[in-house]
């Protein structure tokens, strides 16, 4: 699938996380990719050039961890195609390959865009059932396209007041205006006699005395304490619309407040933990899911979706339209997080989550479909492979933010778009054979062949909609292209980015064609190139559209696809 995605999402992809198989001897690590290639085939399997190729079929056979190396490469290889130049990628790892990763990411994304291995405290509590050391944290890997990236992990009220003391600095004399300094709110009017205010190391002496009248000193204050602001400093904060807030004339002890709009960005920091940020952990990432799927533990290790919420947050908090790709995406947390991210501060990120269709069961010698050890719960609920429970929970928690949510942007759509990465059957493939008109005619319908229920799988897509979407893919548009669909003389025919047209029908006439070209001659429609499904347009009706396209002033290029 990240093959397909190279021309459609090329440089497009503002954010990427992946949590791939882990390698660890019992993780079913069921992704045996056959290298059995010639280097062409490699090559354009993968878009490498001579020298990836080379760096990766050199990893083949170093070691017993080559096998799961030799499978990341080249997805970790095409995924930094995908990222924009501003993009940042986090992969979720244990320490069975952790080390190999970031020696596999310092050669694609670069050493010196390394942005940190990020510890995440799965559990509070270590298994008591551990022999050795208990592991209670994974990592996630991060790596940034551009060294100048910033990531949030936080923001700090900018009206917090801040300290102007210091335990650990000297004693300062610094001087106060008297038009910046409001005292105990405004309450306090007397007279602020010289001498030390405090009982401790952070006292203020008051070098001279100040009348006070409703808070507002009459003189300047003149202080000696340990400053942990120069008087520049201070003088800066008070010229940005700060002033200065005494609130006790006990101590006299001044603090800041900066009066600022502006949002101060914390970075995130190394450990990632209930602690520290509130981050969830395994348990309650399963409890999560069973609260979705009315108390079934349908997933198994399922990652938290408020981990994934902070981590698309990082990058994507200046960035509320950015697309978010997930090529492993398992249960769809990612997809969760960025709903609940959009549902809050309304933006319109975009997610797109890939998976394989991989199987709860196995089929046993008697033909007896038999769940896996990690699929059983998944199976015994009815469904039969990952991508079915991916899509189910983005429906349930979409489902469950809008009935939940106080005040929904107008803008939230909860909805999604499924893709099927399909083979058509061989008997499928053999009629598409002939190209001959008067052959084609012994066919019934070349269109329907391609729906959901042809194809034998689930869903609703036409025919028409099969072929137009392979179409608008090999075409490098992305999922989300602007498309209106045009009534010609009673046939759909979808308009394409204002520029190019698709021809997807068995009832193209004569009609159609002097509609369609006197509709471009006069300028109605702007059209760059028309694409013509072949298999069910007579060669006569072909002719007509050329001859007709070739007469325009205005050139069109016409493709006819088999």
């Amino acid at each position: 699938m990240l093959r397909h995605l190279q021309q459609n999402y090329y440089k497009k992809i503002d954010f990427i996380y992946i949590d791939p198989p882990y390698n660890t001897g019992s993780d079913g690590f069921v992704y045996p990719d056959s290298f059995e290639y010639d280097d062409e085939t490699l090559k354009n399997m993968f878009g490498l050039n001579d020298e990836d190729l080379a760096r990766m079929k050199s990893i083949q056979g170093k070691s017993t961890h080559s096998a799961w190396l030799t499978f990341m490469y080249p997805r970790l290889y095409l995924a930094k195609k995908l990222l924009t130049d501003e993009g940042v990628i986090f992969v979720s790892i244990d320490d069975n390959e952790q080390a190999n990763l970031k020696l596999l990411m310092d050669d694609i994304f670069g050493e010196g865009n390394f942005v940190q291995s990020f510890i995440w405290h799965k559990k509070t509590q270590p298994s008591f059932l551990s022999k050795e050391v208990a592991n209670i944290h994974e990592y996630i890997v991060a790596y940034r396209k551009n060294k100048s990236l910033k990531l949030k992990g936080g923001t700090t009220d900018p009206n917090k007041l801040v300290e102007l003391l210091n335990i650990s600095n000297p004693v300062s004399k610094r001087v106060l205006n008297k038009d910046d300094v409001v005292i105990k709110n405004g309450e306090f009017t007397g007279k602020l006699a010289t001498g030390e205010y405090g009982n401790n190391k952070l006292s203020i002496i008051l070098l001279k005395d100040v009348v006070v009248k409703s808070g507002k000193p009459m003189d300047d204050l003149i202080l000696e304490g340990r400053f942990k602001w120069a008087q520049s400093t201070i003088d800066e904060a008070i010229d940005n619309g700060g002033n200065i807030e005494i609130k006790s004339i006990k101590t006299l002890r001044p603090t800041l407040d900066k009066n600022s709009q502006k949002i101060n960005i914390k970075p995130p920091v190394s450990i990632l933990s209930k602690k520290l940020d509130d981050i969830p952990t395994n348990t309650d990432a399963t409890n999560e899911i069973k609260k979705l799927f009315e108390g079934v533990s349908i997933f198994t290790n399922p990652k938290p979706s408020e981990l994934l919420r902070y981590l698309i947050e990082s990058k994507t908090f200046s960035d509320k339209n950015a697309k978010v790709l997930d090529f492993f995406a398992g249960s769809s947390t990612t997809a969760d997080a960025v709903m609940q991210l959009n549902a809050e501060d309304g933006g319109n990120r975009q997610f797109i989550m890939c998976t394989l269709p991989e199987k709860t069961y196995t089929v046993n010698s008697n033909g007896k479909e038999v769940p896996t050890k990690g699929g059983k719960a998944a199976y015994d609920a009815g469904f039969k492979s990952i991508d079915e429970i991916s899509r189910e929970r983005i429906r349930r928690a979409s489902a469950k933010i809008q009935e939940e949510a106080e005040d929904l942007p107008e803008n939230f759509d909860g909805g999604f778009k499924h893709f099927r990465f399909v083979q058509p059957n061989k008997d499928t493939l053999d009629q598409l054979e002939f190209e001959d008109a008067i052959q084609q005619d012994l066919f019934d319908d070349m269109i329907s062949s391609f729906s959901s229920a042809s194809l034998n799988l689930d869903g609703e897509a036409s025919g028409f909609d099969t072929i137009l979407q392979t179409y608008l893919v090999k075409d490098n548009y992305p999922f989300d292209v602007q498309m209106d669909m045009l009534d010609i003389v009673g046939v759909d025919v979808p308009y394409v980015n204002e520029q190019r047209i698709y021809i997807i029908t068995n009832n193209w006439e004569a009609a159609h064609t002097r509609e369609l070209v006197n509709a471009i001659g006069t300028g109605k429609l702007i059209v760059q190139t028309i694409v013509v499904y072949g298999h069910t347009i007579s060669m006569e009706s072909l002719r007509e559209l050329e001859i007709a396209l070739k007469q325009l002033e205005q050139s069109v290029d016409m493709q006819v696809r088999y």
